[in-house]
C-alpha cells in the first residue's frame, strides 16, 4: 500500500479532493494531513474523512519532532496542497523527490516568496495575462523553483476580476492534482 501525508494551512479544498480521489483507488491512500494551523478547517476535513490530523507549529516543524511524526507513516509522497510556510531543508533532504506543491499559475511566472492565492491572481490580473494555469513541481530549498513535474494552462482573456482567475485555477487543479499524484505513484513501483 503507498501512502500520501498531505500539509495544508487553511480550508483544504485540494487536499479533500486528494483525499475523495484516493479513497476511490487500491493501493494507494491518504494516511495524514499535517497543519500548521490547529484551527485549519483542513484538519476536521481529514477527521470527517477517517485521516489523521496532525498539528505542529513553527518549532516541531523546524526542529525534529514533524520528521519523527512524518517517519510513523512513511508517506511515499508528501503532498503540499495550500501549506503556506517555506518546508524546511531536513524534511526535503530526508524525503528527497517524493515531496511536491502545487501553485496557482504558470511557473517560472509569479512564483516566489508571498505569491499565493489570491496574490498570485491579481498579479496575473494586473499583468493582463491571457492564460495562467497551475504548475506541480518538486520541492526544493528555494520558493517555487523545484523541478516542473507538469504544467497546464487555461484562458483567462474573458476574466475580470481574481476571483474569476481563482474559479478556473481551481477547476484545474480539482481535476489534474490527483490525477498526477497517481502517475507519481504509479512510476514510484
Amino acid at each position: 500500500m503507498k501512502s500520501i501525508v498531505i500539509f495544508a494551512s487553511g480550508t483544504g479544498s485540494n487536499a479533500e479532493n486528494i483525499i475523495r480521489y484516493f479513497q476511490k483507488k487500491e493501493a494507494i491512500s491518504v494516511v495524514a494531513v499535517f497543519s500548521n494551523n490547529p484551527n485549519a478547517l483542513v484538519l476536521e476535513k481529514a477527521k470527517k474523512l477517517a485521516v489523521d490530523a496532525v498539528s505542529f507549529n513553527k518549532n516541531e516543524l523546524y526542529g525534529e519532532s514533524v520528521l519523527l511524526k512524518l517517519a510513523e507513516y512513511k508517506p511515499d509522497l508528501i503532498v503540499l496542497a495550500g501549506f503556506l510556510w517555506k518546508f524546511p531543508e531536513h524534511l526535503i533532504a530526508a524525503y528527497p523527490d517524493k515531496i511536491i506543491n502545487i501553485h496557482p499559475a504558470l511557473l517560472p511566472k509569479y512564483g516566489g516568496k508571498g505569491m499565493y492565492g489570491f496574490h498570485v491572481h491579481q498579479a496575473v490580473l494586473n499583468q493582463q495575462e491571457n492564460e495562467t494555469g497551475i504548475t506541480i513541481h518538486f520541492v526544493n530549498a528555494e520558493f517555487d523553483k523545484g523541478r516542473i513535474i507538469f504544467q497546464k494552462s487555461i484562458s483567462i482573456s474573458n476574466c475580470t476580476s481574481p476571483e474569476e482567475i481563482a474559479h478556473k485555477v481551481h477547476e484545474l487543479e480539482y481535476r489534474y492534482f490527483p490525477e498526477v499524484i497517481h502517475e507519481l505513484l504509479k512510476l514510484k513501483t
